[in-house]
């Protein structure tokens, strides 16, 4: 059996009985095995505990724990928990309703191996519904990558969620409790301290609902607009945009929003 690569893997769930064994079989059909998966469930009131049980059961290859949280706090909150208690170099992040490419942590481990000065690596994903962009080259290969700096990410949110990497010593960590854009503000806070993250061109996850305006959280138009602005205020008070720059960014995310909205009802 190979060695597995030094990757905790932190799998927040939260009554997502129906969805997490999809998300845990593509770690399991991974080609590069990680050093743990953490299951946290986000004190689920359905079936999630049970279902992350028998997963465990039926794969007694991967080293794997079973969070439980006594309180529902939050995604946020709960990769948090899995992040205290990991032990890999690297911590890798994926949502109880997304699934990896087999090859995501052989391609992204070995590119941030390669490149010890970076700190956070995302990739492209692949939505349900659109296009499928597929990858053809090899674990070891040299995959296109695109450093997006603080000021790009101030324009857009340039990682989803399923697709980060960081290592596990960087400092910043999910505030606790955020429940809106709490991801956005941990790139940002990570970036600001440790400098440009890297973008990989391949798409190496799939989501099963849009980057913004579908099911769960992200169905919440108008909650999700006000964590945005959460996160630039607090960047704000942190010291890590000037006024001006929040003033603009701020505005730019309400005409975002009104736009958002009108063209639904369109």
């Amino acid at each position: 059996m190979a060695v597995p690569i030094p990757v905790s893997v932190i799998v927040p769930a939260y009554n997502a009985a129906s969805t997490l064994p999809r998300a845990l079989d593509s770690i399991a059909a991974q080609t590069a095995r990680p050093q743990e998966v953490i299951i946290v469930d986000d004190s689920s009131t359905d079936a999630t505990a049970d279902v992350a049980a028998q997963w465990c059961a039926a794969h007694p290859d991967l080293s794997i724990r079973v969070l439980r949280l006594s309180q529902n706090g939050g995604a946020g909150t709960a990769r948090n928990a899995g992040w205290a208690q990991a032990t890999g170099e690297f911590i890798a992040f994926l949502d109880a309703d997304d699934a990896w490419h087999p090859r995501k942590l052989a391609i992204q481990h070995g590119w941030m191996a390669r490149h010890p000065q970076v700190a956070i690596c995302g990739h492209r994903c692949d939505v349900l519904g659109e296009p499928a962009r597929g990858i053809e080259a090899r674990d070891d290969a040299e995959p296109p990558v695109t450093m997006r700096d603080l000021g790009d990410f101030l324009m857009a949110n340039r990682m989803s969620t399923p697709s980060v990497m960081v290592r596990r010593d960087v400092r910043p960590r999910f505030i606790e409790g955020k429940r809106h854009s709490e991801d956005y503000l941990l790139w940002m806070e990570i970036v600001h301290a440790h400098g440009p993250a890297a973008v990989i061109a391949w798409p190496l996850a799939t989501l099963f609902k849009a980057r913004y305006g579908e099911a769960g959280l992200s169905g919440d138009h108008r909650r999700m607009r006000l964590g945005e602005a959460d996160t630039f205020a607090r960047l704000r008070r942190q010291g890590v945009i000037a006024p001006l720059t929040w003033c603009l960014i701020a505005a730019l995310g309400w005409l975002k929003f009104v736009r958002r909205q009108w063209a639904r009802r369109g």
